[in-house]
């Protein structure tokens, strides 16, 4: 079964807007880049685009490309009027990553990468368990393979299949074992942005594969898998139109989830 992103994240984003409504106020979101190229702008503007459309203000700072950590730092910590941070990553090499998502206040961490951010998940890692959860798919004790330890997907796909059960193995470049965990795997989600690697000979008949990898081929926008592995897959999402739409939308949910969570905290005070 393929699985339609576009029609989870129109569901996600119809419950945003109602959030919204009920929240009594318009939420802000600021969204922090250094440096962006060509693909990354497309994708701040998709974010833009989606965020207004549910009825979030939305402001993006883009900072050149010889900003310093302390710059960026001072910039993010000065967003005070703001419901969410988003920081696009990747940053130029010269700038500490680790140090600038410190300066993001656990209220505004709607990425959730700090690792003291409570209440929300990672998108990506969100979107993957929308997925299973949609589709009635249960993990526990299963053997799950994840390719990549990003940050952004490998690392947080892999503590949410292992808090859901999942017997978790992760593979990067150094893995000597990679083919034969994944013939063998139950559930895979790829995040290494390597272009159709995954070929269908190297999957089981029925494997739960979500492709969470994203990467230009030739001006097209590709996946870790190759397409032809929907034809073996179980549940299988494609790119684009698949983990990629749910992403955004559940960024845009975490936002609400903190506003919310603020405005309760201000109605005990």
């Amino acid at each position: 079964m393929i699985i339609n992103g576009r029609d989870i994240a129109a569901d996600i984003r119809a419950d945003i807007a109602q959030r919204v409504t009920a929240l009594g106020r318009t939420p802000r979101l600021t969204i922090f880049s250094c440096d962006p190229n060509f693909e990354t702008r497309k994708y701040l503007g998709l974010k833009e685009r989606v965020a207004r459309e549910v009825g979030i203000d939305t402001e993006v700072r883009v900072l050149p490309k010889e900003t310093t950590t302390e710059e960026l730092v001072s910039a993010i910590e000065g967003a005070t009027e703001t419901d969410g941070i988003i920081l696009q990553l990747p940053l130029p090499k010269h700038i500490a990553t680790d140090t600038v998502i410190k300066a993001i206040l656990s209220e505004h961490d709607i990425d959730a990468l700090n690792p003291e951010t409570r209440g929300v998940l990672p998108p990506v890692a969100e979107a993957c368990r929308e997925i299973l959860v949609r589709h009635n798919v249960s993990v526990q004790g299963v053997s799950a393979v994840v390719v990549g330890e990003g940050r952004l997907v490998g690392r947080p796909v892999a503590q949410m299949l292992r808090d859901m059960g999942a017997k978790v193995a992760v593979l990067t470049h150094e893995s000597s074992e990679g083919e034969e965990l994944l013939k063998t795997a139950d559930v895979i989600v790829s995040g290494a942005g390597d272009p159709g690697f995954i070929k269908p000979d190297m999957i089981k008949e029925g494997v739960v594969l979500l492709d969470a990898g994203t990467s230009e081929d030739g001006g097209v926008l590709v996946g870790d898998a190759d397409p032809l592995c929907s034809e073996k897959a179980g549940l299988f999402t494609p790119v684009p139109g698949g983990i990629g739409p749910i992403t955004v939308a559940v960024l845009l949910r975490n936002l609400i989830i903190l506003a919310e969570r603020c405005e309760g905290a201000s109605r005990v005070v």
